[in-house]
């Protein structure tokens, strides 16, 4: 009688622990498993959202799994803001060929009414490059409106990197700044 109990607890523990497994699977899909030691791992701010965890309302966005905090790449926008802004495509936006980009800068971004543009897939090759235009008097301190249409080909990459270049006549290095936005490919 004794080992018949004990064989159904076994069992009844085992079908539990089963269950728990399943379950565990059912809401982390798309979690990276280790099959060797069964542990979920969890490296960037995307892995984190595709495991379940929800994002913190915040900007940049940050998503915590254990005690780890991970934080959405948006490039250097925060750093950049008060000498260029942009309003299209916003950090990890999906996108596709023919790009169209707008936003502000400052005057002295601009030289000769305009600065160029680069896009990069996800190994550092160039897909793309042309030049930003201002759309007022560029020959000012304050802010100034720009759009673009920039033409690319199509990557290997799932990402990439929109590269607005203050236009720098001088060559100095000293002189040269950038806004890096990472962008998702279509």
């Amino acid at each position: 009688m004794k080992k018949v109990i004990i064989l159904i607890v076994v069992v009844l523990a085992l079908f539990i622990s089963i269950k728990a497994y399943q379950h565990y699977l059912s809401i982390y899909p798309y979690a990276s498993i280790n099959p060797v030691s069964d542990i979920v791992i969890i490296t960037n701010f995307n892995n984190c959202i595709s495991a379940g965890n929800p994002a913190m309302e915040s900007y940049p966005r940050k998503c915590r799994s254990g005690n780890q905090t991970f934080i959405e790449d948006i490039g250097n926008e925060l750093e950049k803001m008060d000498l260029i802004r942009i309003d299209t495509p916003r950090p990890n936006q999906l996108i596709s060929s023919p790009l169209q980009i707008s936003g502000e800068a400052r005057g002295y971004w601009f030289f000769e009414g305009d600065f160029p543009i680069e896009i990069y897939d996800g190994n550092n090759n160039l897909l793309g490059s042309g030049y930003a235009t201002a759309d007022g008097d560029w020959m000012t301190e304050g802010f100034v409106f720009f759009i673009s249409e920039l033409e690319f080909t199509t990557p290997d990459t799932k990402t990439g990197l929109l590269i607005l270049k203050k236009d720098n006549p001088s060559d100095l290095t000293e002189n040269d700044d950038q806004l890096e936005v990472p962008v998702v490919f279509k």
